[in-house]
C-alpha cells in the first residue's frame, strides 16, 4: 500500500497541530500530495526524490534550494517507512537548524498514521474476504476442495453441529444494519456473523454435539432495532452451513406470512413447509399440484382461504369454521366443492397430502405481511 492523498492530508493536519511549521508529504515519486501550503501541491520535490533514492534524511539549506532552482525549499525531509519499505517522504519547511528538533517527532507521527491506515485497510479487506466466503458457503450445497480448505483456515470443523440465527430488519437501511451488526459483535460475538442482504444478518454458530439450542430471551428483547428472528435446524457435516442457513431462511419467510405478529420463529415449528420451500419450484411439485391449478382463478379465492384455514387448524372442523366465522355446514359445503373441482378426496391420505401441499404453496406465494415487532 502506498501513501494516498487522504493519508497524507491527515499527516499534515496532525503534525501542524504539534509544530509551528508547514509540513509537506510526498509520494513514492517525490510529488507533493499534501501540504500546509496548498500552492505547492502536485509539484516535484527534489529533496524527497533524493531521500527516497538514498533512504536517508535530507537537509536543505537556502543555498541548496537555490542550486536546485527551488524545486525543494529550505527544510528537512525524512523517508516514511513501513516494514522496511519506503512509502513516501515527510518534509518540514524552515531553517534546518530550527526544524531539526521536530524531525523525529514528525516522522514518528507520519509513520504511526500510515501504519494505522494500512492496518485498517487490511482489516477491511479481511472482513470483505470473510464475508464473501461465508456468503458463498451458505448458498453452496456441494463444497469444492478449495472451499473446504478455506473453511479449515477459518477454523470451521464440520464434525461439529451448526445452527443459523437469521435476523431480518423491519426497516432495512445502512444505519440500522450497521447498528445491529455492531450490537451483535458486542453482545453476541461470533466469528461467523455475516450480512446476507441489506436488511438481513445471519449468525452461524457451532454448538456442542447432542445439545439443543435456544436463544436467550434477553437477546430477543434487547435488540437495538426492530427485527424478526428465525432459528434454523441443527446440522453437521460438509453441508451443515448450507442446510442451517437454508432452513433458517425458509422458516423466516414462511413464519412471517403465517404468523406476522410473532418475533421469533423456530424451524421445529415450521419444519415441513420450511423443508418443502425449494421443492415448490420443481417440476415434480408442479405435476402433483396440476389438478389444483383451477383453484387459482379469482372466483375460487374463498375456497383457497378455506383450504388454508382447514389445514392450519389441523383439519379440525370446529376450529376452522370459527376462524372463518361460518357455520360448519357451510364449511363442509366448501370442502365438498373443492373435492368436486379438483377430483381429489380429503378421505384419501395421498390426495389429502396433495391438497395440503397446495395450501402451503399458496401461503408461500402470498405477498409478505408488513413486519411488526
Amino acid at each position: 500500500m502506498n501513501i494516498n492523498k487522504e493519508i497524507a492530508q491527515k499527516i499534515v493536519i496532525r503534525t501542524m497541530k504539534i509544530i509551528p511549521y508547514s509540513v509537506n508529504v510526498m509520494d513514492q515519486n517525490g510529488i507533493i500530495i499534501a501540504s500546509g501550503n496548498p500552492s505547492r501541491l502536485n509539484q516535484k520535490h527534489t529533496g524527497a526524490v533524493l531521500a527516497i533514492r538514498e533512504n536517508r534524511v535530507i537537509e536543505i539549506t537556502s543555498e541548496l534550494a537555490k542550486l536546485w532552482n527551488y524545486e525543494a525549499r529550505e527544510g528537512i525531509n525524512l523517508p516514511i517507512t513501513y516494514q522496511g519499505k519506503i512509502l513516501g517522504v515527510v518534509g518540514i519547511s524552515g531553517m534546518p537548524s530550527e526544524v531539526k528538533p521536530f524531525a523525529e517527532l514528525v516522522k514518528m507521527t507520519a509513520e504511526l498514521i500510515t501504519e494505522q491506515a494500512i492496518l485498517l485497510e487490511q482489516e477491511r479487506w479481511r472482513h470483505r474476504y470473510k464475508e464473501e466466503f461465508f456468503l458463498t458457503i451458505i448458498k453452496t450445497a456441494t463444497l469444492s476442495n478449495e472451499l473446504l480448505i478455506k473453511a479449515k483456515e477459518f477454523g470451521i470443523n464440520f464434525d461439529e453441529n451448526f445452527v443459523c440465527i437469521l435476523l431480518k430488519l423491519q426497516e432495512g437501511n445502512e444505519e440500522n444494519i450497521q447498528h445491529l451488526f455492531i450490537y451483535l459483535e458486542q453482545y453476541y460475538p461470533s466469528k461467523m456473523t455475516v450480512i446476507t442482504a441489506l436488511n438481513q444478518i445471519a449468525i452461524l454458530q457451532a454448538i456442542p454435539t447432542n445439545q439443543n439450542f435456544s436463544l436467550p430471551t434477553q437477546f430477543v428483547n434487547r435488540l437495538p432495532v426492530k427485527a424478526k428472528i428465525a432459528i434454523g435446524g441443527i446440522f453437521s457435516g460438509k453441508q451443515a452451513l448450507y442446510y442451517a442457513y437454508s432452513t433458517a431462511f425458509s422458516t423466516l419467510e414462511y413464519g412471517i406470512k403465517k404468523s406476522p405478529n410473532k418475533a421469533l420463529y423456530l424451524f421445529e415449528d415450521y419444519k415441513l413447509p420450511a423443508l418443502l420451500e425449494q421443492y415448490f419450484d420443481s417440476w415434480q411439485c408442479q405435476e402433483l399440484l396440476r389438478p389444483l391449478q383451477v383453484l387459482t382463478e379469482d372466483k375460487y379465492t374463498n375456497l383457497v382461504k378455506t383450504l388454508e384455514k382447514y389445514f392450519s387448524s389441523n383439519c379440525d372442523l370446529t376450529l376452522t369454521s370459527e376462524s372463518l366465522f361460518i357455520h360448519q355446514n357451510s364449511l363442509r359445503y366448501r370442502l365438498q366443492k373443492i373435492e368436486e373441482i379438483t377430483h381429489l378426496s380429503f378421505n384419501k391420505i395421498a390426495e389429502k397430502f396433495i391438497l395440503y401441499l397446495f395450501s402451503l404453496q399458496q401461503k408461500k406465494l402470498e405477498k409478505p405481511t408488513k413486519i411488526t415487532k
